[in-house]
């Protein structure tokens, strides 16, 4: 039996991740770490928290002590590092928790793993061969894109808000274990993921939520920035096959190639929404559509090109736009009638 560490495993994609491997693997024990914060709730991991191969640490990733008992009370021998702060406008308001949590977060982890596994630099202990570090990032490190052209791993970095200039600093360090330790990383950047048990901050679910509420649906600038949009699970398929079978030291690219104008997100959810719960005025819920003073360094497309990923390990993700966003529609209606 082997002990994963995974952080940030009560957020969105890691409380769809823990069930996921969990599900699909009988020889793995998790151990999640996660400090609970707004974004991170335990009621996402009701269908695990009996499970006998599953242990909840509430904690901080950058208290050094709690991530060294960890390491040693369950003998780590990989981590999935999803834990960050991740709302870009957030992050704008209050930078100082995106340094912390995810620079000083991530270094803290690295630095106990690579103590825990390693003799020395290239010097890997016996017991550990195997143990890898997946840092688990996001496309927004590399900046925005024009109307044409795709994010690939070689696009230089050029992050444009203090979340994503956390995320590139973490990358980077990530990326210096490897070169100058030879430390068993790996890293990949997603494009923008929906889903189940995702926070309501987000777009998706902040459309939803306003709609059901009979309130404005606040919508950024002219509403025409581009997203790639990924469904979380393929997200998890995609993190599983990297973990597993990704090339030592390597960056994949995670897209889902769909990609979408925020206003046609938000007219297609309404549309959804009309057929699945009518208004009780007759109305439309685009009828809600309001636009709002734009974010400050407001990206206008991010877009991803997963071929390495798809080529190299065979990933491709299940689900397209359309029929992700009805699972996803009918996840939060599901949740507003309990």
């Amino acid at each position: 039996m082997k002990t994963i560490l995974i952080t940030g495993g009560a957020g969105f994609i890691g409380a769809n991740f823990v069930p996921y491997f969990l599900t699909k693997y009988s020889d793995y024990k998790i151990v999640n770490l996660d400090l609970l914060t707004y974004a991170g709730d335990v009621r996402n991991l009701v269908e695990v928290q009996n499970n006998s191969r599953y242990v909840f640490v509430k904690g901080d990733i950058c208290d050094r002590k709690l991530v060294e008992k960890i390491f040693s009370d369950y003998d780590i021998k990989g981590v999935i590092h999803f834990a960050a702060e991740s709302h870009v406008d957030n992050s704008i308001t209050g930078p100082g928790a995106f340094i912390q949590t995810n620079v000083v977060g991530t270094f803290t982890l690295l630095d106990v793993a690579r103590k825990t596994w390693m003799e020395g630099p290239h010097k890997i202990k016996a017991l550990y061969r195997e143990a890898r570090f997946h840092h688990i990032s996001t496309d927004e490190v590399y900046g925005t894109l024009d109307e044409t052209g795709l994010f690939t791993e070689e696009t230089p970095y050029a992050p444009n808000s203090p979340y994503s200039a956390s995320k590139a600093s973490s990358d980077m360090i990530v990326r210096s274990y490897f070169h100058t330790y030879g430390m068993n990383v790996i890293t990949t950047n997603c494009s923008n993921n929906y889903g189940p048990k995702q926070h309501k901050e987000k777009l998706i679910p902040t459309i939803i939520r306003k709609a059901l509420a009979e309130e404005n649906i606040p919508i950024y600038g002219d509403g025409k920035n581009i997203r790639d949009w990924l469904y979380v699970i393929d997200h998890c398929t995609g993190i599983d096959l990297v973990f597993h079978n990704g090339k030592l030291g390597e960056t994949y690219n995670v897209g889902g190639r769909n990609e979408r104008v925020n206003i046609e997100i938000a007219k297609r959810i309404c549309e959804i929404l009309d057929t699945r719960r009518p208004r009780s005025n007759g109305g439309k819920y685009s009828e809600l559509i309001t636009f709002v003073q734009d974010r400050p360094g407001h990206d206008r497309r991010y877009a991803i090109d997963a071929s390495k990923l798809e080529n190299d390990l065979g990933w491709r993700a299940s689900e397209n736009f359309e029929s992700g966003i009805i699972k996803t529609v009918d996840w939060y209606l599901t949740q507003s009638n309990e």
